[in-house]
């Protein structure tokens, strides 16, 4: 997904073309986690940039999309570029803790 979002139309207050491009965003997140997986793969994982327009946009952690679009608008710029693309993900394994150091014996507790 490569857009533009301008927030100046007439008649249209920017607060709601905001919300509105937001929605938008989410939307097609949606509709891409509910595509297939290719073999090997845990998730869609999405590369994501954003900025004013297309050739300022910079990468921005996907988790992150939303409060550097608000960034952008409360810089008072009037457009901003959004860019997401899917690609697919695999999980890494959480490593093993080494086990408790704290026996039975001791206790947080005082006699």
């Amino acid at each position: 997904m490569r857009r533009t979002y301008r927030l100046d139309l007439e008649g249209k207050h920017p607060d709601r073309l905001l919300e509105a491009s937001k929605h938008d965003i989410r939307k097609y997140i949606k509709r891409e986690r509910g595509k297939a997986l290719p073999a090997g793969a845990d998730f869609w994982d999405f590369d994501s940039k954003v900025g004013v327009d297309e050739a300022t946009a910079q990468p921005v952690v996907f988790a992150e999309l939303t409060r550097a679009v608000d960034a952008l608008v409360a810089a008072g710029n009037k457009q901003f570029f959004v860019e997401v693309l899917r690609k697919p993900g695999k999980r890494t394994p959480r490593p093993v803790n080494a086990p408790e150091a704290a026996t039975a014996s001791e206790s947080d507790f005082e006699d």
